[in-house]
């Protein structure tokens, strides 16, 4: 259907995982594609793979300098940026706030919540330029509520943070034609969890009605909607993908 056809969209944290499959579909879609992750061999892979509307860049988005790298390729590739995917992001260690050794917390933050605000910062300036914008910020069902039991602090803050910064933003650019929203997964089956034997464990599947984790694609249509212009009306808002895990 060609849904993105005229689109030039960065994604982050695509070189596998749900960023990976949003750069599939947004490819396939008619996007003209930016993918950006520290992992080169698997980066260049994915791009290589997708054809010649797709580049792939090194990128750490804690960093201003290689944001600013990164839409000056952009740009000079494909022309302004009218869609960015903020997925790039990182799970961190589970420890109760006492003993939550700082330097973890600061990580996760910078990562998960710094590097979104960068991205926003960097890239709205192209799609002001553009006339038009939408901006889909990755948080998860943590960034809304807080489960019992799961003791994450640096993970929960930096998704609560990825809400409100989606926000904000949102009801800063309502009126410019550029909308920002963000996406709330429960469990997918991704890279992010070193142990993939979880994706079948009985105890970690209760919370979810659904009883099984999505898969990355069941995620990136969400994600090609709202970047769409279909989701024309729609800002500020909240889209959880969770299998019913929150209505608990």
């Amino acid at each position: 259907m060609k849904r993105l056809e005229g689109k030039v969209a960065i994604i982050t944290g695509a070189a596998r995982g749900m960023g990976a499959a949003h750069a599939r579909l947004f490819a396939r879609e008619g996007a003209k594609v930016i993918l950006t992750d520290v992992l080169e061999k698997e980066g260049k892979l994915l791009a290589d793979e997708l054809g010649e509307n797709v580049i792939y860049l090194k990128h750490d988005v804690t960093s201003p300098e290689d944001w600013e790298k990164v839409l000056r390729a952009a740009e000079d590739k494909f022309g302004p940026v009218t869609v960015l995917v903020n997925n790039a992001g990182i799970t961190g260690a589970f420890a109760n706030v006492a003993e939550l050794d700082y330097l973890e917390f600061k990580k996760v933050m910078t990562i998960n919540a710094d590097g979104t605000f960068l991205g926003m910062k960097t890239v709205i300036p192209s799609m002001l330029k553009a006339g038009i914008g939408s901006i889909v910020n990755i948080s998860s069902v943590s960034g809304l509520q807080v489960a019992p039991g799961s003791p994450n602090a640096a993970y929960v803050s930096s998704k609560f943070a990825v809400t409100g910064l989606t926000k904000m933003a949102a009801l800063e650019y309502a009126t410019r034609n550029i909308r920002v929203n963000s996406v709330h997964p429960g469990g997918v089956k991704t890279n992010i969890v070193a142990d993939m034997s979880v994706f079948d464990d009985p105890k970690m599947l209760e919370p979810t009605p659904m009883k099984r984790f999505a898969e990355p694609m069941e995620i990136s249509y969400l994600v090609l909607f709202l970047a769409s212009d279909e989701a024309s009306y729609i800002t500020a808002s909240e889209y959880k993908v969770d299998g019913g895990m929150t209505a608990k």
